[in-house]
């Protein structure tokens, strides 16, 4: 694609408006060869023979020109090189048929208009123009008397504005035709704009392939492509980097793009203009022309926009270090370069750069004394808008702020030797970049604005500042949600011993570490090490914070977390209730933050066996996240996950399936697959497909799940003990006895090792194995492992516990198994009066437990041994019932 050396925009118009000028008609064309063959046609020679991607806008710009308005046609992205003259050329020659008497090409920049058209009628057309006649007259005489009755083309080729040419048109007839091409965005009314854009990628790449050659292209083809990309897809960059790789055969794309990076628009292959070529100047040159007649304030504004990114412009953000009483003047000099092409207007209020013109711009910026005040008044805006995203940034304000992310990124990258040394301001930007990626669950692609953070604050700072400590943390609390704790602790650490280093115990950050060391510890069942540090960070909070401070909720939610989690329930209570009611007085109804409130305090009440009251929490808690954080968020699929749990110990086993695979989807997506998250979701889902028989299903994600967690946690953690109990529960319920009694050993003893001997989960694995004993009639050894996980729930849940109702179910189980069925009534009925009030009748569990029940007496009866019953009401009337035969 080539461009000649005007580079103006396409137009088609009339003005029969005559001036009185006089000039030298023969200082502008050369001898014509064509006065002795008899051809019309003076258009330069030739088009480029590498011309692609066109054919279209060759067609529609034929059909405007041939309707029957008279019309002016630009090109709407008319800046120098996008191939405005290159098109009008192919369009003279391609469809030269329909103008048999004449094209006419007028260049009009720097030459005498009037003065071409004199002298093209008499050399072209031969026109005997009577004598003594002034220069307006002579050329209103060449329109008048204009040989033939066919159509005639004249291209008015780069036209700076329209006063220079509208005295000098043809008369308003069917016959004359004309083309202007412009830099302008729209020359006058009567001028209908054409609109021409960049080459398309697959275009672009053509271009080189026919330039350089198809081999040597296709050898290199992703260079070639980034190297397209690099330049805009502008005709002209792509034409003189085709001809500098054909006349320089040892340069390979690769070495070209290098020195695009290095050298950037001044680039010696941007520069040189070669043989064959229609453009007349290199890409430097080319957008010179327009550069020269910006006023000052117009070109100040466009060494203001060069710094920001290569994305959309909102001129809003744009204006806003701009006094309001100068925003006109601002406004003024945005339609200059609007006008010339130089700015595009991408939609109402958001305007944008062409990646050369940008470039470009760069230069023109390098050489100005006020260079590095506008570098730092841009970064002074960045951090301004970086600080209005929060830790936890909700979906409403990650959607207002992603048109700003590429231009906060240019802070934190091009432009980071110009953020300030105050208030932190070198890392909100980079900040900002991993908390909006952070904040929707994409931790890999957070990951590596926290470690600018870092990297930077160490190179400014050195090692003992706050700031790296803030740095570090971040870094840290990403590894952690990725599950990469062995990563995550020495920050953690580090974090939290430069802040006692150099702030002593008075920095409220500290609570910050502490939580965050606190969290980190309890993630890996390392729970006596964990407590103390959440402790100490509530403390810590309330201290220097003030007890109604937000940050003292949080430190209240993540100790009474831990004490849920620890089954340390009437502990937990307060808190979560403290929790709730401080977030509610600071922070109002939809937080991020009410969230996690109203989740601990769900969970403890499912823990404590209160479903009804857990649900419409579990599900508030839900909605908040959806609302604020988006749906496909892995916050949410905690939520998912905890609510669908619910629903699987409530027994509605379709409600929860649903909620676990959805919460396994996000998950994935968002996680990988590489995620104790991603474990738990798979620990969960194969549960449920256990307890409903589906074996087939449930073993493989059994199995997922353990090696996951045995991977990214290691083998000692708690959690791999669920996995091998879940794992082993599978094997039991499949006759593999052998297998499961290892496995539930196993979780057994890694239990108490790491949560000690009074632990509930210890009582689950008690139970668990001693099911398995009794399922192979070895009672003995079943028995004190049934009393002591008994024993343990009453200790640590309560009496009226529903777990602890399972376990009086499963020791009545044991002695109707050996026939002992006074033993065995007695623990079904309290069973069943836990399970009642707890529960409601319709539950699976009460209703198991009352089947059982009533099946012990109808065994004690069939066997003869009804005397061993007790006199239990409830046994005595369902017998009295059985004697009348009435249903019991």
């Amino acid at each position: 694609m080539v461009e000649a050396s005007g580079n103006g925009s396409v137009a088609i118009g009339r003005d029969a408006n005559n001036a009185s000028i006089t000039t030298n008609i023969n200082q502008i064309l050369p001898e014509p060869k064509a006065a002795l063959t008899g051809e019309k046609n003076n258009v330069p020679d030739g088009g480029s023979e590498n011309f692609v991607g066109r054919e279209d806008t060759l067609e529609a710009l034929h059909d405007q020109l041939s309707s029957a308005d008279a019309v002016v046609i630009t090109a709407i992205n008319g800046m120098g090189g996008i191939g405005k003259t290159e098109l009008a050329k192919q369009y003279a020659g391609a469809y030269a048929a329909d103008y048999l008497d004449g094209v006419c090409w007028l260049q009009v920049r720097n030459a005498e208009v009037a003065s071409q058209i004199v002298s093209f009628a008499g050399a072209y057309l031969d026109l005997k123009i009577p004598e003594g006649l002034e220069l307006a007259a002579q050329v209103a005489y060449c329109w008048s008397h204009w040989p033939g009755n066919g159509r005639v083309l004249v291209v008015y080729d780069d036209v700076p504005e329209y006063e220079k040419v509208k005295g000098w048109l043809p008369p308003e007839s069917g016959r004359f035709q004309v083309l202007m091409t412009t830099r302008q965005q729209q020359l006058a009314r009567k001028v209908k704009p054409f609109q021409i854009e960049v080459l398309s990628e697959g275009d672009a790449l053509e271009l080189l392939r026919q330039i350089v050659g198809g081999e040597r292209t296709d050898a290199e083809v992703e260079t070639a492509k980034a190297i397209c990309e690099w330049v805009g897809y502008l005709p002209l960059g792509l034409e003189l980097l085709g001809c500098y790789l054909e006349e320089n055969p040892e340069c390979s794309y690769g070495r070209l793009y290098q020195r695009l990076e290095e050298k950037r628009v001044t680039t010696r292959a941007l520069r040189d203009i070669y043989d064959g070529m229609t453009a007349e100047r290199g890409v430097i040159d080319a957008f010179e022309l327009s550069w020269e007649s910006l006023s000052e304030k117009a070109q100040a504004t466009a060494c203001w926009l060069s710094l920001f990114a290569l994305a959309q412009i909102p001129w809003t953000v744009a204006e806003s270090t701009t006094a309001e009483s100068e925003r006109e003047a601002l406004e003024y000099a945005r339609g200059e370069l609007v006008a010339r092409s130089l700015l595009q207007r991408a939609a109402p209020g958001i305007f944008q750069l062409h990646q050369l013109v940008r470039e470009y711009f760069l230069v023109k910026l390098a050489q100005r004394e006020d260079t590095d005040e506008l570098k730092q008044t841009y970064c002074k805006l960045m951090v301004s808008l970086a600080r209005q995203i929060p830790g936890i940034p909700t979906q409403v304000l990650l959607l207002r702020m992603t048109p700003l992310l590429p231009h906060i990124s240019e802070a934190a990258t091009h432009w980071q030797d110009w953020l300030s040394n105050e208030n932190n301001e070198l890392a909100w930007p980079s900040v900002a970049m991993g908390r909006f990626y952070d904040g929707q669950g994409a931790y890999a692609q957070a990951e590596p604005w926290y470690e600018r953070c870092v990297a930077a604050a160490r190179s400014r700072f050195g090692e003992d500042h706050l700031y790296v400590a803030d740095s570090l943390g971040n870094l840290a609390s990403l590894y952690r949600k990725q599950g990469r704790y062995t990563e995550a602790e020495p920050l953690y650490k580090d974090a939290l011993s430069l802040r006692q280093k150099l702030q002593g115990e008075n920095d409220p950050a500290m609570a910050d570490s502490l939580s965050g060391l606190a969290i980190l510890y309890d993630r890996q069942g390392r729970y006596a090490e964990a407590e103390p540090l959440y402790k100490d960070a509530l403390s810590l909070s309330r201290q220097l914070q003030g007890e109604d401070h937000p940050d003292v909720a949080i430190s209240l939610d993540n100790l009474a977390g831990f004490y849920v989690r620890q089954r340390r329930y009437a502990e937990a209570e307060s808190l979560c209730r403290d929790a709730l009611s401080l977030r509610q007085k600071r922070l109002g109804e939809d937080h991020p933050t009410m969230a996690d409130t109203l989740n601990n305090l769900a969970l403890l009440h499912e823990k404590q066996g209160r479903y009804t009251e857990a649900e419409p929490l579990y599900k508030d808690a839900l909605s908040i996240k959806q609302k604020l954080l988006g749906k496909d968020h892995p916050d949410v699929a905690v939520s998912l996950n905890n609510l669908a749990l619910l629903y699987d110990r409530q027994g509605r086993y379709a409600e929860a399936e649903s909620l676990y695979q959805d919460a396994l989807s996000i998950d994935k997506k968002s996680l990988g697959m590489a995620h104790p998250e991603v474990a738990n979701s798979l620990n969960n889902l194969a549960s449920l497909y256990q307890s409903q028989g589906r074996y087939a299903e449930a073993e493989p994600l059994c199995r997922d799940a353990l090696s996951l967690r045995q991977k990214l946690l290691g083998k000692d953690h708690p959690a791999v003990a669920s996995s091998l109990n879940n794992l082993a529960g599978l094997y039991e319920k499949q006759g593999r006895y052998a297998e499961a009694e290892s496995l539930y050993r196993d979780a057994l003893s890694l239990r108490q090792k790491r949560l000690g001997k009074d632990h509930p989960d210890v009582a689950v694995s008690l139970n668990n194995l001693a099911s398995l004993y009794q399922s192979q009639g070895r009672y003995a050894e079943a028995e004190p492992l049934y009393r002591d996980a008994l024993s343990l729930k009453q200790k640590r849940l309560g009496k009226d516990h529903p777990d602890v109702a399972i376990s009086f179910n499963n020791l009545a189980s044991l002695y109707e198994s050996q026939q002992l069925y006074a033993k065995a009534e007695l623990l079904y009925l309290e069973a069943i009066q836990i399970a009642v009030p707890r529960l409601g009748q319709k539950h699976p569990n009460t209703q198991a437990f009352g089947h059982n029940y009533i099946g012990c007496i109808t065994a004690a009866l069939k066997a003869g041994l009804q005397d061993q019953l007790s006199d239990n009401p409830a046994t005595q009337q369902f017998l009295a019932s059985l004697k009348s035969q009435k249903s019991p």
